[in-house]
């Protein structure tokens, strides 16, 4: 089969298009013809290995799983012996590590879900790391209940345009933060009120909210924490950069002041699961919740939709097609 191989950390350019076998398929496992992908920004910190704390899981010197990708949706090809669960010809979407490739033998801990009906396997390629993440996030750190407000910094991203779908389905008032490029689409997906930063400064207003969701890192925690109520939430997603601790820095700061003041400061490590991507799933077939795609990249091109998901300006998802 083909797959996006990178056997050493860097740019784009480490990454190569290679035949290599089919993963074998084991009593518990499910062999899936990869149909279509999605790459995040987990994607290209494992392919730099930046920032460094990163290679301590990944790998020091090189990255232990040298195929890329976790998002993946396609077609059951086969089934082990001990697996009841799917059949041979069922469609599934779900998170696998190497999802850039043609093949992919899920295991018990990875997690799979018959593909939502209605949608193309690039749509739902879409959901899985960035619609757990967004899910998480808001219902579980964030505690959101119906008729509180939410601010979404970075609305017209991958885990942005989940997060503006999903807190208006959990019944908030959204207020979503983005370039003037993005305002009418944020406004599509039903952001109640929409920012364009460079014109307003949500840390500078008097509005509040009872959760602020930053998925870009780039304001002081000082001026989240304005933004929120006395006794709101804030939960970090986004951290900025750096070559060491990097994007974790903001979490960790937000961790550690919590404790001590009335606002609850959270970071966020998603975790996929089963019940999750099952939510997404009946989100996705009542039409709560519609994947955004900005663009869509042949497999010898993933490198290529890597580059441009590392530029920051991807208007929610960006689709490999297998």
């Amino acid at each position: 089969m083909q797959a996006i191989v990178g056997e050493e950390y860097g740019g784009p350019e480490v990454l190569e298009l290679r035949d290599v076998d089919v993963p074998a398929l084991h009593p518990d496992g499910v062999l899936v013809r990869v149909r279509a992908s999605s790459v995040n920004p987990y994607d290209w910190h494992v392919m730099r290995g930046l920032p460094r704390l990163v290679r301590l899981s990944e790998g020091s010197s090189r990255p232990k799983q040298p195929i890329r990708g976790v998002d993946v949706a396609g077609v059951v090809e086969a089934v082990g012996e001990n697996v009841t669960a799917f059949q041979p010809g069922d469609e599934v979407f779900g998170a696998k590590a190497g999802a850039l490739a043609e093949y992919v033998c899920a295991g018990p801990k990875n997690v799979l879900a018959a593909k939502p009906a209605g949608l193309t396997f690039e749509q739902a390629a879409a959901i899985p790391l960035a619609g757990v993440t967004a899910l998480q996030a808001l219902r579980d750190k964030g505690r959101l209940e119906a008729g509180q407000r939410v601010l979404v910094n970075g609305a017209a991203g991958g885990v942005g345009t989940f997060a503006v779908q999903i807190a208006k389905a959990l019944g908030a008032e959204v207020t979503g933060v983005c370039s003037a490029r993005n305002v009418d689409l944020v406004t599509s997906i039903g952001a109640d009120r929409v920012l364009d930063y460079a014109e307003v400064d949500f840390a500078r207003s008097d509005e509040r909210y009872d959760l602020v969701l930053d998925n870009v890192g780039n304001r002081s925690l000082s001026d989240l924490r304005r933004a929120l109520t006395p006794h709101g939430a804030l939960v970090v997603v986004g951290g900025g950069g750096g070559n060491w601790i990097g994007p974790m820095m903001l979490p960790l700061r937000a961790a550690m002041l919590s404790p001590f003041v009335g606002q609850r400061l959270l970071p966020l490590l998603a975790k996929h699961t089963q019940d999750d991507l099952l939510v997404l799933k009946e989100l996705a077939e009542t039409g709560k919740i519609v994947p955004v795609i900005d663009r869509t990249y042949p497999l010898a091109e993933a490198a290529e939709a890597i580059r441009y998901l590392e530029t920051g300006h991807a208007r929610g998802k960006v689709v490999v097609a297998v």
